[in-house]
C-alpha cells in the first residue's frame, strides 16, 4: 500500500475528496435500486466516477483553459449526478437521508468547481 508520500496533487484537492465521498454514497444506490433500473444504475454508476476522474484529468492539464475545460465537465456530471438523485426521489428508489447526504457532497463538489474554474 502506498504511503502518503505518493499521493498525487490532485487528490489534495477539497472538490476530489468530496467527489470521492460522493462516490461511497453513489454506489450503495445504486446496488439498491430494483430490477428494471438499470437505466438510472448504469447512468449513476458513469456520472458519480467521472466527477473525480475530471477532476483528476483537469489538475494534470498544463493551461488553465485546459483545467477549467475539465473542472467543467466534472462540474456538469455533478449536476447529472443531482438529477438523477431527484429521479430517485420522486420514484422513491433511494432514502431521503441517502439522497440529502449526496446532495450535500454534490453541492460542496459543485461550489468548488466554480471557485477552482475562475
Amino acid at each position: 500500500m502506498p504511503d502518503d508520500n505518493s499521493k498525487s496533487h490532485h487528490e489534495d484537492l477539497d472538490a476530489y475528496k468530496a467527489a470521492i465521498e460522493f462516490l461511497t454514497v453513489a454506489a450503495p444506490m445504486v446496488e439498491e435500486l430494483p430490477r428494471g433500473y438499470s437505466f438510472l444504475s448504469d447512468q449513476l454508476k458513469r456520472t458519480a466516477l467521472a466527477i473525480p476522474l475530471n477532476i483528476a484529468e483537469g489538475y494534470g492539464k498544463r493551461s488553465h483553459a485546459d483545467r477549467a475545460c475539465f473542472h467543467d465537465i466534472a462540474r456538469a456530471s455533478a449536476h447529472e449526478c443531482g438529477a438523477i438523485l431527484d429521479a430517485l426521489k420522486v420514484l422513491s428508489l433511494a432514502e431521503c437521508e441517502k439522497l440529502g447526504r449526496g446532495k450535500q457532497l454534490l453541492h460542496r463538489v459543485v461550489s468548488m468547481l466554480v471557485k477552482i474554474a475562475q
